[in-house]
């Protein structure tokens, strides 16, 4: 799991979205964006049409995510690549297991994952 201090020289050190704030919601919103990216299949190159990757991470993890969380979460992960939302990562989306954010303070404080649709998944972690 990403330590605060990681997440924190992250922030400042991210590519930033032009008029973007780079303020990130919470280090729990960013962590969240790490794990649903890590779960995904990685691709050679970026998608040419993203997906809405703020929303469907938020509607895992029950609570908003930012694009600049994504795009730190992004920055962070290794096997990642691109700028938001044009990422490395396969359009057959794999749906995070729960436990990977279960032991975050910030999972499902905002709603119970009732909006998180399954059907936009090709497969289950």
């Amino acid at each position: 799991m990403l330590t605060d201090q990681q997440i924190d020289a992250a922030i400042k050190a991210a590519p930033a979205t032009p008029g973007d704030s780079r303020q990130p919601e919470h280090r729990d919103c960013i962590r969240f964006a790490y794990e649903w990216l890590d779960a995904q299949t990685k691709t050679k190159g970026v998608q040419k049409t993203p997906f809405d990757l703020k929303h469907l991470i938020q509607r895992w993890a029950g609570r908003y995510v930012s694009s600049s969380d994504v795009e730190v979460a992004a920055y962070l992960h290794p096997e990642i690549h691109g700028q938001y939302p044009h990422f490395n990562i396969s359009s057959r989306l794999t749906n995070p297991s729960i436990s990977r954010i279960s032991n975050l303070g910030e999972t499902y404080t905002q709603t119970k994952g009732e909006y998180h649709d399954l059907g936009r998944y090709s497969r289950t972690e």
